[in-house]
């Protein structure tokens, strides 16, 4: 499987194999089990070939059913034991313990844990996956990160949620930015433009936006989390940022903007 990598950061590493999956350094050395799936390895037909990871897309039951058994096999987890988000694009976070396994957590974009063997979902197809991992205090949390949970600043929102509910110190906090669209890909409207104006006021509008003629803006959601995480106090030495753009690599990776809506998910996970 061969990648257009939008820089040469080299954060994000591809498993090869019959489901090939992602990782991301930091968290590999900090020892986490955890991936990011690709297209490839299911049984999914048509716009959902192959490794469709979404019950609501209009997908075969059978084939998700049959694609989270694979990906789950190639990761290291038991696909009965997920505990699903359902996003809604807000910045909602849930804790969730063993009598949440099997189960989706209604209107929450971000799931945090501390009970080991509890895999993580959440679901994607442009929009940023942020994975997060505490190995002094062992607490593993996925947030789904759309421009609206960026501007909403979800990924604070989880630091903070570890700190709050774990006392889990943000400098011990190893994070990823995952595989989403790139800034060059992110065409959005003005008045988007102007809530990420406004909501980082304090950093140069060019550090994370293009103006265009036409009012429309290229918005660069990699480098909007990468000032939120690290403002919420994660290291930079703690921080992957993909350099995989799923809009660029539409054929290995779901692109909603790609494909103009017709596709399945990727999924994120991570288990302690």
């Amino acid at each position: 499987m061969h990648f257009k990598r939008s820089n040469d950061n080299h954060s994000t590493v591809l498993h090869e194999g019959q489901v090939p999956y992602l990782t991301f350094r930091k968290l590999d050395q900090a020892g986490v089990r955890h991936g990011f799936s690709t297209r490839m390895g299911g049984v999914s037909k048509g716009m959902f070939s192959s490794m469709n990871l979404s019950y609501a897309r209009g997908d075969d039951e059978a084939s998700v059913d049959e694609n989270f058994r694979r990906i789950g096999q190639a990761i290291g987890f038991d696909e009965k034991k997920l505990v699903f988000s359902n996003q809604i694009h807000d910045t909602k976070i849930k804790t969730v313990g063993k009598e949440d396994c099997g189960k989706v957590m209604t209107g929450m974009d971000g799931l945090v844990t501390d009970v080991p063997g509890i895999p993580l979902y959440t679901g994607y197809a442009d929009c940023v996956p942020l994975f997060f991992f505490d190995p002094v205090k062992k607490v593993a949390a996925l947030a789904h990160s759309g421009w609206k949970g960026t501007v909403g600043r979800i990924g604070e929102k989880m630091v903070m949620h570890m700190k709050d509910g774990y006392e889990c110190r943000p400098e011990d906090i190893v994070a990823a930015v995952g595989p989403s669209i790139c800034r060059d890909c992110y065409e959005v409207s003005e008045d988007v433009a102007e809530q990420f104006i406004k909501e980082f006021s304090a950093h140069p509008e060019e550090e994370f936006l293009d103006r265009k003629e036409n009012d429309k803006y290229q918005l660069d959601l990699w480098k909007a989390n990468e000032i939120i995480l690290t403002e919420a106090g994660i290291l930079k030495e703690n921080l992957d940022i993909t350099d995989l753009c799923t809009c660029c690599n539409s054929d290995a990776l779901f692109s909603h903007r790609a494909t103009k809506g017709k596709r399945g998910n990727l999924g994120a996970f991570i288990v302690l």
